[in-house]
């Protein structure tokens, strides 16, 4: 392995000036549970990994007092899984943050490791982007907020910039009548990379018609996308089985896999449209509509 520089900033200020300092030669230690086998292999060559898990503002996971949700980067995916409000109010999130890894890797890893990771089959990536999720990111020329979906530029690879860091995640209160889910594929029962993930949010009005409707894919392109004419198939439309199947087969076209040693390129598009049907299903059970 390389050797490498370690530093545990103990505020944010301490981090940015670390960060910036650094030149783009450093990577954060979020959980360590990727970034430290990458570096093993050759994948990642950084100079300096700063640890976050002694930064206040990367450790939070509270209330927003406006009715959603604040997570730090560095909190581990056990405490999202397991904490209360994640689990009442953003089932999808909860559900993903419990399939990354065993139990162990969710003791270390964490929401900002997952994203920063920026690999396509990130599993809670989909959840945070139908539950328009943002991300605050800190640098020297201040801090700023974009939404989840926008900090992807490709494999591996985050749109900000490397004298910056994740600090937080932002996640709306959910609308009255939502609900949301999360469904993966995976070779072996547990502890395996996503062929394809979907995950759907789902606002239902009062006469059970969709009045909103978010769906966004996993290892299926470059970066996680949005299922944009699928969406679109659903939105003011009452749920029924064949409306969900036409759904699936529409978000095929937000596609564009490859194949790899997980499964072809034509699977995963014939995963998407099973997916992407099975998770629309789940989100009208959980508002009580059974499809017919």
């Amino acid at each position: 392995m390389r050797n490498f520089d370690y530093v545990a900033p103990t505020s944010l200020a301490e981090a940015v000036q670390a960060f910036g300092q650094a030149g783009g030669r450093a990577r954060a230690l979020a959980g360590g549970t990727d970034i430290i086998d990458q570096i093993r292999i050759g994948r990642r060559t950084p100079e300096l990994l700063i640890d976050t898990k002694r930064v206040p503002e990367m450790m939070v996971l509270e209330d927003d007092g406006a009715g959603g949700l604040r997570i730090g980067a560095g909190v581990p995916l056990s405490r999202v899984r397991d904490h209360a409000s994640v689990r009442a109010a953003y089932p999808a999130l909860a559900t993903a943050a419990g399939l990354v890894g065993a139990i162990q890797i969710q003791n270390r890893a964490t929401l900002g490791g997952n994203v920063g990771n920026a690999a396509p089959s990130g599993d809670t990536i989909p959840p945070l982007m139908v539950l328009d999720a943002t991300v605050v990111i800190a640098g020297p020329r201040g801090t700023r907020e974009e939404p989840v979906a926008n900090v992807f530029a490709g494999p591996g690879q985050l749109t900000i910039q490397p004298d910056e860091c994740l600090v937080e995640f932002r996640v709306p209160a959910p609308r009255a009548n939502t609900s949301s889910y999360y469904v993966r594929f995976i070779p072996r029962a547990e502890m395996d990379i996503a062929v394809v993930g979907v995950g759907v949010s789902m606002m239902l009005n009062g006469g059970g018609q969709v009045e909103d409707v978010s769906i966004a894919l996993a290892s299926v392109a470059p970066t996680p996308v949005a299922a944009t004419a699928a969406q679109d198939v659903l939105r003011g439309q009452t749920l029924t089985r064949e409306l969900a199947r036409e759904a699936g087969e529409r978000a095929e076209e937000a596609t564009s896999p490859i194949s790899d040693v997980r499964g072809s390129a034509d699977y995963r598009r014939e995963l998407t449209k099973v997916l992407t049907r099975r998770a629309v299903a789940a989100c009208a059970g959980q508002l009580g509509v059974s499809l017919s």
